[in-house]
């Protein structure tokens, strides 16, 4: 790990302040930066630890969903009783990231902004069409991602909430790596009613993407079957120790079709 100064900012303003140095990296759980500098594959000379803005990590429910603070631990989103009525597919998400340990560090804005290709909140945020704020802008999930731990998050820009439009049913499945748990293919689906549904794929690209092809099938009908014969199509998707392009595409049929049944229940 290569030397920095660390930082402890006692306002999101002070934060704010210090991200404009070069090179500094925000710290906003450190489940996997942290993990980066230990093998110098990433080397911020600041390293500004946002554990201490409360004002940050908070669930705000209404009548159309619910709004969640950027430093939100994935343990308090999925025991929030809020998140769990309106949206209880996010609650499920959440509680099935990691492990204990991570679910009790992670944050919901740190895992956005790090976008990990195999990462589960990047499904959620794609399928349910959130708006993620930041201190400069309102940013739409569909120009969110952008590839390869990318987003269109800007330089020292910051993540100061996530909002999530409720839908009439939705559920969230993954065939998970057994020693991480991250998902070598998760896909989230979730009608909203009005044939308008959105899917979205994680583990299985370069980053989170949506599945045109069963949106169109589902809209028309809402059913395990309809996305039962669709094939994803294995071009550009991962190659790794742990599936190939190819069964990746095959899960991303099984792993839609399984949510279509459990959004059903």
């Amino acid at each position: 790990m290569h030397a920095f100064e660390y930082h402890r900012p006692a306002s999101t303003k002070d934060a704010l302040s210090l991200g404009k140095k070069d090179e500094a990296r925000y710290l906003a759980g450190g489940q996997s930066l942290v993990q980066a500098m230990k093998l110098r594959l990433s080397s911020p000379t600041d390293l500004i630890d946002l554990g201490s803005l409360n004002e940050l990590s908070f669930v705000n429910a209404s009548g159309s969903g619910v709004e969640i603070g950027a430093m939100t631990r994935h343990a308090d989103v999925a025991g929030s009783k809020d998140v769990q009525k309106a949206i209880p597919a996010l609650a499920a998400l959440a509680g099935i990231i990691g492990d204990r340990q991570v679910r009790h560090m992670g944050t919901l804005g740190g895992s956005l902004a790090n976008s990990d290709p195999a990462a589960d909140y990047p499904a959620a945020v794609l399928g349910l069409g959130a708006t993620v704020t930041t201190n400069k802008r309102k940013i739409e999930a569909d120009k969110f991602f952008k590839g390869l731990y990318e987003t269109a998050l800007e330089p020292g820009e910051l993540i100061t909430s996530v909002a999530f439009p409720a839908p009439q049913r939705a559920a969230y499945m993954k065939f998970k790596n057994p020693a991480s748990r991250f998902a070598i293919v998760g896909v989230f689906v979730a009608d909203f009613g009005g044939g308008k549904v959105r899917v979205a794929v994680t583990g299985a690209g370069a980053c989170a993407f949506r599945q045109a092809d069963m949106e169109k099938a589902l809209a028309a009908k809402f059913a395990p079957e309809s996305v039962a014969n669709i094939k994803a199509k294995p071009d550009g998707l991962n190659n790794d120790l742990h599936a190939s392009p190819e069964y990746r595409a095959h899960l991303i049929t099984v792993m839609a079709k399984r949510a279509v049944e459990a959004a059903l229940k």
